[in-house]
């Protein structure tokens, strides 16, 4: 079987003729386009194009940006069926999966569009006594031309997450889409320019890893990437040469907490689609979920009947694996946690096919099982019981990783939310915080570094300018070589009164 699925990443990426490689229905292996593998000169002129626009993009103000990223979004929600329909025909996720995300992209849309300007514009902040002379204020100015390299687990939120709030922020952006989802990634394109009348503010280049690899290179102010931890590392290399900022997206094994006093019920609903909805390949899937010994036997018992209500295959609720050699990685964690002495509840080796795997529960997993320590990305749940919640916050920390995470309790739910190292929690529901634009999205640790979303997302892809304006001459003189010995008396006595004491 692996023997098969390698010969579908084989046709996929070696078989290019005249630069250009093809995308596949996950499903059915069809082909759904051909595109071309721009080179590194090809990637540098688009971005010197994109540089070129950024001026007067960013000079039209936060206004007219304003009126753009609305009609933008607006007709992102017009055409929903359209762009559902290529999400589910080149992604694979479910119909329903992708109207939700064509839905959370639009609102995410909006939000950047109407507060760049509060979150972005100049600011008057006080000066302080010693420089009461001074007006000081702060602003926010782009970066410039942004690279995103884009994820494919979710093609079109994931870019927008980016593009959308650099470019209200006045930068333009250059995206390389995953080469599992290049369509979408030129569909983006395409119906921004429609909006803006300019074809160099938000564009595309197609390729794999060398087309990546030179966008990393090609002079852009900032990347964002998202993507695997092994594939984090190479980005952060080729950006080191030339010192070129990023924000990383590296993915995590992020847990679910489940107390005692929990809504047992609830959380195993919310346990079963967080792990195995869109095939498990989110990078915020709920890979674990460690449960108080008091009701393990009822969570257990409810995911397992859950569970069994769900399907991969066509016309099911989980559909296809997207990237073909995922599914050699799930295979090698299952028989990995198998020989370690973990059971198999549903799914498991049985239910891995070619294109889909069955949704599959794990227990009796130790610690150290690569479907713990590592990101598996599949519909596989791995149940542990704890004793209390301070065990299941020491394994869940243990790992390194931390992008989000979920707790499904009463009395303590904010306190184990707090706990839990990741740069996102839900509590009593799952994945919340991706559909709230207000919030920061972004993990720690291994799982990354940087802010989308949000006024964090805002400001990530611009640079704090700093002004002061001296109002009148002070008093006290201070930065001049005419300064007094009575200057720094008084400078002395002021801050011994103001800082001396407690």
């Amino acid at each position: 079987m692996i023997e098969k699925q390698s010969s579908v990443v084989d046709e996929r990426f070696s078989a290019r003729v005249g630069g250009t490689f093809r995308s596949f229905d996950p499903a059915t292996g069809a082909v759904i386009g051909t595109y071309p593998v721009h080179t590194a000169v090809e990637v540098n002129e688009v971005v010197q194009r994109s540089r070129e626009a950024q001026p007067s993009w960013a000079e039209i103000g936060f206004g007219e940006r304003k009126r753009i990223l609305k009609s933008w979004r607006t007709a992102l929600i017009k055409q929903r069926g359209e762009v559902a329909d290529l999400l589910h025909a080149e992604n694979g996720k479910s119909l329903e999966d992708a109207t939700i995300e064509v839905i959370v992209a639009a609102q995410h849309i909006d939000w950047a569009a109407k507060h760049a300007r509060k979150v972005l514009g100049p600011r008057r902040t006080a000066s302080g006594l010693f420089m009461v002379n001074q007006r000081a204020t702060v602003e926010y100015q782009p970066l410039g031309v942004v690279g995103v390299l884009g994820p494919w687990d979710f093609p079109l939120f994931g870019p927008v997450g980016t593009a959308a709030y650099a470019l209200a922020g006045g930068n333009t952006v250059v995206l390389k889409h995953s080469e599992y989802t290049p369509q979408i990634g030129e569909w983006l394109a395409d119906s921004f320019r429609r909006v803006a009348g300019d074809d160099r503010l938000l564009h595309t280049v197609t390729g794999a890893d060398a087309t990546g690899d030179a966008l990393c290179r090609s002079g852009v102010d900032k990347i964002s990437f998202t993507g695997s931890l092994p594939t984090a590392r190479k980005v952060m290399a080729a950006c080191a040469e030339t010192l070129t900022p990023m924000l990383i997206d590296a993915g995590a094994t992020d847990v679910m907490l489940v107390d005692e006093d929990a809504d047992v019920a609830a959380a195993a609903d919310a346990a079963v689609w967080g792990a195995m909805s869109n095939a498990g390949q989110v990078c915020i899937s709920v890979e674990r979920a460690y449960v108080h010994e008091r009701v393990y036997a009822a969570f257990i018992s409810k995911v397992v009947e859950l569970v069994g209500t769900v399907k991969a295959g066509v016309g099911q609720q989980i559909g296809p694996i997207t990237m073909p050699e995922q599914v050699a990685v799930v295979r090698r964690h299952l028989a990995d946690a198998h020989e370690r002495g973990g059971r198999t509840l549903t799914g498991g080796l049985d239910g891995i096919g070619d294109r889909y795997i069955q949704p599959t529960v794990l227990v009796d997993v130790p610690e150290d099982a690569l479907v713990i320590r590592e990101e598996t990305f599949g519909p596989v749940l791995v149940v542990a019981a704890v004793a209390d919640m301070d065990e299941a916050l020491a394994k869940t920390n243990a790992t390194g990783f931390g992008l989000g995470g979920a707790v499904f309790a009463r009395s303590r739910a904010v306190e184990l939310a707090r706990r839990m190292r990741s740069g996102m929690t839900s509590i009593n529901s799952v994945v919340a915080y991706a559909g709230v634009p207000a919030l920061p999205y972004g993990g720690v640790g291994r799982s990354g570094f940087g802010r989308i979303h949000g006024p964090d997302g805002l400001r990530e892809w611009t640079a704090a300018k700093a002004i002061t304006r001296q109002r009148f001459r002070s008093p006290v003189r201070t930065t001049t070589f005419t300064r007094r010995p009575a200057d720094n008396r008084m400078l002395a006595a002021l801050a011994r009164i103001l800082y001396g004491r407690g």
